[in-house]
């Protein structure tokens, strides 16, 4: 897997700081904005956070380029419907080599399964590149193709958004494969963004576990590990 910030907002937190000031001055735009230095910006966005304001944060947006991930995950992405998504196309891009698979580490580590799974691979391809020289549609034979297929995807998320998708898909009860994804993906806006994303992560790193009964009885160390991102 490969994550890769491609775009942001020019001075996300700048934007985002003002948006918020604008809500409650009578000055004009200019004027606010040559007011704001960079002090003033943190300040007020560590405010604006520690209050719940988060609509001022759709100003800012960011895109991503991930390569490598599993149909498995690009199905659990579109579940995040305040964002936009380009994924390369099954229907246009035919697979004449053997495609490319995620393969689950609980797979690869066992030699019997790994040599089942990479059969039942085998025999996929087989099939897709039979029908595709028989002149069927690569829209129609990608419906042999597995959920391991490996797939390319942009996203596109604004600031309150990527918060959500961070405290649903950063959490240890995440898929694991989604969640590498998102651990990567706050790894490379927190710098960008390092007020906005401070305590980005998992519900666990504000207050207690949101998820009950089903927690994973591991808070401490990922508070820890969040801490150290």
């Amino acid at each position: 897997m490969k994550v890769a910030l491609l775009q942001h907002t020019p001075e996300p937190e700048l934007t985002i700081a003002l948006a918020a000031r604008l809500c409650y001055s009578s000055a004009d735009i200019e004027a606010l904005k040559d007011k704001l230095s960079g002090a003033d910006v943190k300040k007020f966005l560590d405010k604006i956070m520690s209050l719940g304001h988060q609509s001022v944060l759709e100003h800012a947006s960011f895109t991503f380029g991930v390569d490598g991930i599993s149909r498995v995950t690009s199905h659990q992405l579109v579940r995040h419907r305040v964002a936009s998504f380009s994924q390369q196309s099954q229907r246009y891009v035919s697979h004449k080599e053997r495609f490319a698979v995620v393969t689950p580490q609980s797979i690869a580590d066992n030699p019997e399964h790994l040599q089942l799974f990479e059969a039942q691979v085998a025999s996929l391809h087989a099939a897709y590149a039979t029908l595709v020289e028989a002149g069927v549609p690569a829209e129609d034979a990608r419906y042999l193709l597995p959920n391991a297929t490996e797939t390319k995807i942009i996203i596109t998320m604004n600031a309150r958004e990527l918060l959500h998708f961070f405290a649903v898909r950063c959490c240890e009860r995440a898929q694991w494969e989604i969640r590498a994804m998102a651990v990567e993906m706050l790894r490379l806006v927190k710098p960008v963004a390092p007020t906005v994303f401070d305590k980005a992560g998992p519900g666990c790193l504000a207050g207690p576990c949101p998820e009950g009964a089903m927690c994973c009885g591991k808070m401490a160390e990922v508070r820890e590990f969040f801490r150290a991102l």
